[in-house]
């Protein structure tokens, strides 16, 4: 097709596009020569960036609508076999068919170890193409999810439009990015851009090319700091950052550069790992701009003015997910001296076959609850300062596991314990379940290299004051976290917003993160007597909103925290 019969299509769709949609077939009719409809198609997808045009499924063209996108999401269960081929196409182009075993299943097995060593220790690490692609083994499953579940908050309160510009800041090998790119309907125009300096961004690139129509991927390989919109692309709907922020030398200015880049309707959403130094840092850059942002979810304010200053480790988790194939295959993988992976390497491994290192990358604070017993309210011992010492009633804090214990793996989303979900089969990615769930349990390696874990921190920022939870907390009908050492012995009233799971270990009290934005140390809730009008507690999903009535305050010496005894006495409803 030459440059006349290009822009006869083009400005022949222009002219339709107010009209009805746009054919290729009916297109074809109209230019010089009739080129074949296939041909027009072509064109039209080329342009369709530039035109602002989404492709349907009848293969016909029409304006992306800015009406908000509203996915059915109904969790995630696996990482897409499209996805995982392609990741293992870039194993075999770059080590061989072999290349889960011998010398480069060795290396890649030790860049992963090195990986969460240089984690846990705080090291920077630095990614050329081969730790790019070990990164992408272990990280690619569970970054895919995460984003999912973290998007679903702001879908179902009608905050994605359906013609999107997202910005990904340290987009990585690309988790983040599929997981929006399967999340969204397929007729949702997505401008993505990435900013991924490092030799991840190859890995990225090549992972994008699995993405489908009206998904339109940019990679900048610029750092966070250097980079900049080009002119008139200062605004974005959506900014991400997925397990970056930590790795930055300072994340607070970080942030508050790309605020300025965020549309005024637009949400920042960033997203950290679940152990208690990324947690903790991610509640730290949330609240150095709350100048200029307000928290849309999880980590509510109820109070107007007041601001948390408690070291707030807070992480939702969800189901893990079934072990991908290329997890399996290194895992099981034989090593170059002859031996099986699990033979004669230096790791210890824990008692579900993991490494330690592994097994204890969230490294839990619980409650020791399961003896819970007190007297009445005028029998109760008194202290020298802040009167009850918990511990003294059977409150061993010294050890929160929030990986033992009953997981409420509910949707999470906060507004209905039954959840929502989406199917993320809407934009052609072969999404189709394996046939049969693979656990841990299933797999021949010791699981060092598996990582289907779904634990996360996260926070989502606007700057046009909406929230997900419109409530403001007043002391007509709630007492204040603030102010809870006045409280302490007292039965009160108040509201909260649940921030974990249970703390506890297996068949001990649950126990759970609660907060109201005011609070200076932690608050937490102790189920010690479950009936049918406390339950709420246990089932109410991450970041629901809680009500609580006739709760006991006392002060646990042991961990400098409040806890919220709910017995027999207590009622808690959701809001």
């Amino acid at each position: 097709m030459n440059a006349e019969q290009r822009e006869q299509v083009l400005s022949n769709a222009k002219y339709l596009q107010d009209v009805r949609p746009v054919d290729p077939e009916e297109i074809s009719e109209y230019v010089e020569g009739e080129p074949h409809p296939a041909v027009v198609r072509q064109v039209l997808r080329e342009e369709a960036g530039a035109l602002g045009f989404v492709e349907r499924d009848d293969g016909t063209f029409e304006p992306a609508s800015d009406d908000p996108v509203r996915p059915e999401f109904r969790g995630v269960e696996s990482f897409p076999e499209t996805y995982g081929r392609k990741l293992e196409d870039l194993l075999v182009a770059e080590f061989g068919a072999g290349w889960p075993d011998g010398a480069s299943g060795d290396e890649l097995r030790r860049t992963i170890r090195r990986l969460k060593e240089d984690y846990f220790a705080q090291n920077p690490v630095e990614y050329d193409y081969r730790v790019a692609l070990g990164y992408a083994i272990y990280h690619l499953p569970d970054y895919y999810a995460v984003v999912q579940y973290v998007l679903s908050e702001l879908a179902g309160r009608g905050l994605l439009p359906g013609k999107l510009r997202v910005l990904d800041v340290g987009a990585g090998v690309g988790g983040p990015a599929l997981g929006l790119h399967d999340f969204l309907p397929s007729e949702t125009f997505v401008e993505y851009h990435a900013v991924e300096p490092s030799d991840a961004a190859d890995v990225l690139a090549a992972m994008l090319e699995e993405t489908g129509e009206n998904f339109y991927p940019t990679v900048h390989r610029d750092t966070a700091e250097a980079f900049e919109p080009e002119d008139g692309e200062a605004e974005y709907d959506l900014i991400v950052f997925a397990n970056v922020l930590s790795e930055l030398s300072d994340p607070e200015a970080v942030v508050r550069k790309y605020l300025d880049y965020l549309a005024p309707d637009g949400s920042m959403v960033a997203i950290a790992p679940a152990d208690k130094n990324a947690s903790i840092g991610l509640r730290e850059v949330e609240r150095s701009v709350a100048d200029r942002t307000t928290v849309f979810s999880p980590t509510l304010r109820l109070w107007p003015g007041e601001e948390p200053s408690d070291d707030c480790w807070s992480f939702d988790v969800k189901p893990e997910l079934s072990v991908p194939p290329f997890q399996r295959r290194l895992d099981a993988g034989e090593s170059g001296d002859g031996e099986g992976v699990g033979d004669g390497d230096d790791s210890e491994s824990g008692a579900d076959g993991r490494s330690e290192d592994a097994s204890e990358h969230v490294e839990h604070r619980g409650i020791d609850a399961s003896n819970y017993e007190f007297e009445s309210d005028d029998g109760a011992k008194e202290t020298s300062e802040q009167g009850i010492d918990a511990s003294e009633y059977g409150l061993d804090a010294s050890e929160y596991d929030a990986s033992a214990g009953e997981h409420d793996v509910s949707s999470g989303d906060g507004l209905d314990a039954n959840g929502r979900g989406m199917d993320a089969s809407g934009r052609g990615t072969d999404v189709a379940e394996p046939s049969e769930t693979v656990t841990l349990d299933d797999i021949e390696g010791d699981g060092e290299f598996v990582n289907v874990d779904v634990q996360f921190s996260h926070v989502v920022l606007r700057t046009d004051g909406t929230r997900r939870r419109e409530f403001t907390a007043s002391r007509a009908e709630s007492a204040k976290m603030a102010e809870m050492e006045r409280h302490v012995t007292e039965r009160v009233n108040l509201v909260a917003v649940k921030l974990s799971h249970s703390l506890s270990e297996e068949g001990e009290n649950p126990v759970f993160k609660v907060s109201d934005g005011s609070e200076a140390v932690g608050n937490f809730a102790v189920l010690t007597k479950e009936t049918s009008l406390n339950r709420a507690l246990r089932e109410a999903a991450y970041g629901a909103l809680l009500s609580f009535e006739d709760v006991l305050v006392l002060w646990n010496e042991d961990e400098k925290a409040y806890n919220l005894v709910v017995d027999e006495r207590t009622v808690v409803d959701r809001r």
